[in-house]
């Protein structure tokens, strides 16, 4: 049973208990409340084998057979080696009786890792697609590994952010791989030169959309949580910024074709300048977009920007970081990166964390690190203990073994009388002991 399935169970049986609505159990299951209460009615009657496809566990009817199938794949590298898909559909059809279409047998060579020799590559057509209206309604953004210092220095990967209505570069950052600093960077000139963008349209990259999708359990589900964002994603959606997905390269085809600009106008000017390393190329990068957008942008069709007001640097600084949670200590105390923290306000008074209180460190673009609590920023005091000083030790003198008496030893068998009890109330008992022992006897 797939994870899909065993949520529609655990909510179906929700729903048949009457723990949850017809309305709740449709929303969960992203299904009408008409078909949930066809669940709900089969379930009833049937039981949960009513949640399975009818068809489950049959074949197709127009399902290939496996051993034409393997008879296609033997034919395809013997006798009919070098032959196209509609070319072997033709010469099977006469010679075999084996009636299949070209797309079949391409499928069928697809799944048995044989390739079609005379396969081509159609190109997809697409429809240009027009520019939004406003400057800041969708940025572009990306990241390009290239040598752009032609070998002076290391290869890196430069960051963008491109405008859709304008055309006009926004942000330019270099970092050594494709990473998230080098989004928040970009992400940071965007946001205090011009405003925040109302969306922003990139690839599919871990950076910006999580991979764990569909990994909730189901009682997360039931609670109304979503996917986990990235640490991107959270930085964007706090700044209100909508995620847009492009399905290929071609649909953020403005960026592209940034880069193949500005892999031959960028290199030469670096070049040009003599830079070889990245923080030069860093700080050449404000004065060439300033230039390269006089040269290369456009007038928006409307005028008026679109982007969100500009946040403040408080923040700026609180959203684009790195965001880690952490869970204090008994002693006030919370962990990061092998290093023992307290947190301390602007007072520089030590601030007392109850056991387990959630607390957020924050990685910012300059590598400070501070703590949010409550909603409130903290600096961070490194804390250690004092430790326990190292003495000598003393040599340990151990005792002599004693001699073991033997057993017909006086002292072995020596035995003290017993005590004559003082208190009269223990003298009673003892009497009554004696009395009893007596009778026995």
């Amino acid at each position: 049973m797939s994870e899909k399935e065993a949520r529609r169970v655990y909510v179906m049986e929700q729903v048949v208990a009457g723990k949850m609505t017809v309305r709740q159990g449709a929303q969960c299951l992203g299904l009408s409340e008409r078909q949930v209460k066809r669940l709900k009615k089969g379930m009833k009657e049937k039981g949960v084998a009513a949640l399975a496809h009818g068809n489950r566990g049959r074949s197709p009817k127009h399902t290939i057979p496996k051993d034409i199938r393997d008879e296609i794949a033997s034919l395809a590298t013997g006798l009919y080696k070098g032959a196209s898909a509609e070319h072997m559909s033709e010469l099977l059809s006469e010679n075999q009786e084996i009636h299949v279409s070209g797309k079949s047998i391409t499928r069928i060579l697809r799944e048995k890792g044989i390739l079609d020799p005379c396969a081509k590559k159609h190109r997809r057509r697409r429809k240009s697609r027009d520019r939004v209206p406003k400057e800041g309604l969708l940025v572009q953004v990306d990241a390009s590994p290239y040598d752009w210092l032609e070998g002076r220095g290391p290869k890196m990967s430069l960051h963008g952010i491109i405008d859709d209505a304008t055309s006009k570069v926004l942000g330019l950052h270099f970092r050594l791989e494709e990473d998230l600093k080098g989004y928040l960077e970009v992400f940071h000139q965007v946001v205090t030169k011009h405003g925040v963008p109302r969306a922003v349209y990139s690839d599919g990259h871990t950076i910006f959309f999580s991979p764990k999708k569909d990994k909730l359990t189901i009682e997360q589900e039931l609670a109304g949580e979503q996917v986990s964002l990235t640490q991107l994603g959270r930085a964007l959606d706090q700044l209100g910024i909508i995620q847009v997905r492009a399905g290929s390269p071609q649909a953020k085809g403005r960026v592209e074709r940034l880069w193949e600009t500005l892999q031959s106008r960028l290199v030469i000017e670096l070049r040009v300048a003599g830079i070889s390393t990245m923080e030069d190329a860093n700080a050449f990068l404000p004065r060439f977009i300033e230039r390269f957008n006089k040269r290369f942008a456009v007038e928006a069709q409307d005028p008026e920007p679109a982007y969100m007001p500009i946040p403040t640097q408080e923040e700026v600084d609180t959203i684009l970081c790195v965001k880690e949670p952490r869970i204090a200590s008994n002693g006030s105390t919370i962990s990061y990166r092998g290093q023992t923290y307290r947190l301390v306000d602007h007072k520089g008074r030590v601030l007392s964390l109850p056991p387990r209180a959630k607390v957020e460190v924050l990685l910012h673009l300059d590598n400070s690190i501070d703590a949010l609590y409550m909603g409130q920023r903290y600096q961070l005091e490194a804390f250690s203990t004092p430790k326990p000083e190292n003495r000598p030790s003393e040599p340990v003198q151990r005792k002599p073994v004693g001699h073991k008496p033997s057993p017909d030893n006086p002292w072995v068998k020596f035995r003290l009388p017993p005590r004559v009890p003082h208190d009269p109330v223990e003298s009673y008992f003892r009497k009554r002991e004696v009395a009893h022992l007596s009778n026995l006897l």
